[in-house]
Order: C-alpha cells, then sequence, then structure tokens
C-alpha cells in the first residue's frame, strides 16, 4: 500500500526530462531483488579500486542526476566506478525509494537488501578497497538506513536533504519527518540504531548537506541526525563551526582529531543537490540540482580523496 499512497508526499515535485542522459552498462545479474529495482554501472579503471553508490531522488533516473551533479564525468575523469540503483514507477508512483516502508528499509529485506546485493556483486568482482554512498532526498533517507543496517559495507557516506533512519516506518511518521523533524531527539535516535545494530562500535564518517531554505525535507532532519551521528560515533559534544561566503560547515571530531560527521548548510537554498556550474565538473542546475557556492560532489570527492 505505501508504494503507492507516496505520491502524497511529493505531490508538487514537476517530472524531470531523461533525454539527455548518456546510456550506461545495466547491472542485471546480481541476486536475490526482492526490491524489485534495476541499477546502471561504470565500471573504473582495474587499479582504482574506489565505488560510489549514487541514490536517486523521487521523479529522477539515477543516470542523469550523476549527469547533473557532475559525478558521472568525475567517475570517467578519475576512473573509480559508480553503481547507480534505479527505482521504478511499479514499486513507487513518482519513483521514489520506499525509505519509509519495513518491508523495504530493514536490513535484508526489501529494496535495502535488493541495493546490498547490488554492491556485493560488483565487490565480489573487483574487490574495492573504499564503498561509498550519496542519496539525495528519499534516496537520502535510504542512504541512511543502509548506513545503518550495512554500517560495514561502507567506508563513508553522504546524505544530502535527507531523512535519519529510523524516523519512520508508515506514510503518517513520513509526513510528519518531512515537515517538521524528527520526533525523536538525537539520543533517542542514537538508542534505537544501537539497539537495531548492538555488536557494531565503528561507524562511517557522514557527510550530511541541507538548504537553510528547504521547503520539502524541513532542515531540523539534517541538524538532529548530525548531532545523534556523532554521538553514535563517540564524537566531540561540540563542533568546530567554519563560515565562508554562503554557507556553513559544522564538524565533529573524533579522538584521533578524524572528522566523523559534517554538517553543510546552505544559505537561502532550497530542496536538493549543490552544484557549481562555473567549476570543471561542478555540475549543471537542473529541478533538484541547485546552483551555490560550493558543489556537493566535488567537496566529497576532495574530502574522500578520490
Amino acid at each position: 500500500m505505501y508504494k503507492y499512497l507516496t505520491v502524497l508526499l511529493i505531490t508538487l515535485i514537476p517530472f524531470v526530462s531523461v533525454s539527455s542522459v548518456a546510456a550506461q552498462s545495466a547491472l542485471t545479474d546480481f541476486g536475490s531483488n526482492p526490491g524489485e529495482l534495476t541499477a546502471s554501472y561504470v565500471q573504473g579503471a582495474k587499479g582504482n579500486k574506489n565505488l560510489i553508490v549514487l541514490l536517486h531522488g523521487c521523479v529522477q533516473q539515477g543516470e542523469l542526476l550523476a549527469q547533473q551533479s557532475g559525478l558521472l564525468a568525475l567517475a570517467k575523469q578519475k576512473k573509480f566506478s559508480l553503481l547507480m540503483p534505479q527505482q521504478s514507477t511499479n514499486n513507487n508512483i513518482k519513483g521514489c525509494f520506499n525509505w519509509f516502508s519495513q518491508q523495504d528499509i530493514e536490513r535484508n529485506q526489501g529494496e535495502s537488501l535488493s541495493i546490498k546485493n547490488m554492491i556485493s556483486t560488483v565487490n565480489a568482482e573487483h574487490n574495492f578497497s573504499n564503498i561509498y554512498i550519496i542519496g539525495l532526498s528519499a534516496g537520502g533517507a535510504m542512504a541512511s538506513s543502509m548506513l545503518v543496517n550495512y554500517p560495514e559495507l561502507f567506508t563513508a557516506g553522504a546524505i544530502v536533504a535527507g531523512i535519519p533512519y529510523p524516523c519512520a516506518d508508515n506514510l503518517i511518521t513520513a509526513i510528519a519527518c518531512m515537515r517538521s523533524g524528527p520526533s525523536q531527539a538525537p539520543a533517542q535516535l542514537t538508542k534505537l540504531v544501537k539497539k537495531i545494530t548492538p555488536v557494531q562500535t565503528q561507524w562511517p564518517p557522514l557527510s550530511i548537506w541541507t538548504g537553510s531554505q528547504d521547503l520539502v525535507v524541513n532542515p531540523k532532519n539534517s541538524q538532529q541526525l548530525a548531532i545523534h551521528w556523532a554521538q553514535l560515533s563517540q564524537s566531540s559534544q561540540q563542533p568546530i563551526i567554519s563560515n565562508y561566503p554562503g554557507y556553513k560547515i559544522s564538524q565533529w571530531q573524533g579522538i584521533n582529531k578524524r572528522i566523523n560527521v559534517e554538517l553543510i548548510e546552505i544559505d537561502n537554498m532550497d530542496h536538493g543537490i549543490a552544484v557549481a556550474p562555473t567549476l570543471e565538473n561542478g555540475g549543471s542546475e537542473a529541478a533538484f540540482v541547485i546552483k551555490a557556492p560550493i558543489s556537493t560532489v566535488l567537496y566529497l570527492l576532495d574530502a574522500w580523496k578520490i
């Protein structure tokens, strides 16, 4: 039922043209696929041991988002591998990953298991040293569940205009999360995650992005997620804050001074991923791909040393 009711969450979001997408290789044989997802895959150079997984937002195509954000051009330039799982309108009328459906977001179930199997399949062939995940909007919420349920898979992650897991488990709580932020305090989220994965002690570093004027997903989601992930990763209670023209970066460090969590808040930006079209491979403007003083993808690849 939830797969079709999701339309209520995003009735104001327009459809995106896919006419300009360059065809990529389809990943067709990746084992069990209970979420009934498809995927495109760009294989990197043989000696490049980096894989990035990109999860698109509602009414988006993963390949087109990779192109518009600059990630596809960077994958070809830097020779890393790029996996782009794709939702279908058969699963969700607006093509959203079902980030609020328990049958799709719990460990080894539904769409999350399909994505895990995609990653495991390409990793078995190429033995990646580093696996990263980037998710936008509904893809960000799904990335959040992937990082909680399969933390051992990922070197680091980025959640862009997303929602912390587990914020919602049905349509009503999903709408509440989007509008008002998590009903749980960060400490409650941390307690819930520790209950889900009680033996996990190491957590992937997380980069969290939000626009200060996001009218689709309340920025409180990103702010609460940052505090929660800092608690989960046993980081400093107070972040180091750096202000730049048009955006602010707050970073929480671990005992070894490693940045475990960061929150990038972009002034006057609505719902989407940030691009800087004047920079080489800085991306191009489109629906939910927004011109900003910083490129999300360029920043992440620099931080991840890819």
